[in-house]
């Protein structure tokens, strides 16, 4: 394959160890890709409650009443459409606005229109609605849905929280039967073993892949509400 790059002074020694990390960059987007074909394959997942959750206007900006409750099961909006729920740590022990998931819904923000081509997309929290959509306000958040969910066991049951309050961001894919059954596709958690603490759903962050591709990486770097 030709050379992408011709910078003066080259030096061969950086071509050989430029091919080579070609190499191991195409193995891991085909394993990527494998990851990917073996989640899609999973078999038909549990079938879940029709959690309740409690939504105000679409316009964040008409203010946070008039108050409404909408089932997991009206979240989709059309037959053979996936759900995908963005599981925000903020509500309960979280009593302030998680930095990181911050910074993932801004991206969510920009993208919206073009995963609602495919999905539903909601973003689920147990933060009470109007602390909730004030936040949603201060950041510009005007393309996504918001829910709260802290009055039910959603959260919980798809290890999003455990039983004293303690939050965790997490990804969650439902699915629904033709007869209306709603089922549980696919959770992801940052946690991911004892050695593995907050890595997990780091596909979700372009920010963490940008740092990536420079000389320091991530060398440490966290999100922040304020910079």
């Amino acid at each position: 394959m030709p050379r992408k790059t011709r910078p003066a002074g080259e030096t061969a020694e950086h071509i050989a160890a430029r091919e080579a990390l070609r190499q191991a960059e195409i193995d891991l987007m085909r394993q990527r890709e494998k990851v990917a074909a073996q989640r899609r394959a999973l078999p038909p997942g549990p079938p879940v409650d029709d959690y309740v959750f409690i939504e105000g206007p679409a316009d964040l900006d008409a203010g946070d009443t008039p108050v409404r409750e909408v089932t997991l099961s009206e979240l989709f909006t059309a037959p053979g459409r996936p759900l995908i729920v963005y599981q925000f740590m903020y509500g309960k022990l979280q009593t302030e606005p998680c930095p990181m998931c911050t910074m993932w819904i801004d991206g969510f923000n920009g993208i919206a229109p073009h995963i609602a081509r495919k999905a539903d997309f909601v973003i689920a929290a147990a933060a009470d609605l109007p602390a909730l959509r004030q936040h949603a306000r201060n950041r510009g958040w005007h393309r996504l849905r918001f829910l709260s969910c802290g009055d039910s066991t959603f959260k919980y049951d798809t290890g999003s929280e455990d039983e004293d309050g303690e939050q965790e961001s997490t990804v969650s894919v439902f699915t629904r039967d033709d007869d209306g059954t709603i089922r549980h596709f696919y959770s992801a958690h940052p946690r991911m073993s004892d050695d593995v603490d907050e890595r997990g759903i780091d596909l979700l962050a372009p920010a963490w892949h940008l740092l990536d591709l420079t000389p320091r990486g991530r060398d440490g770097w966290e999100p922040s509400l304020d910079y």
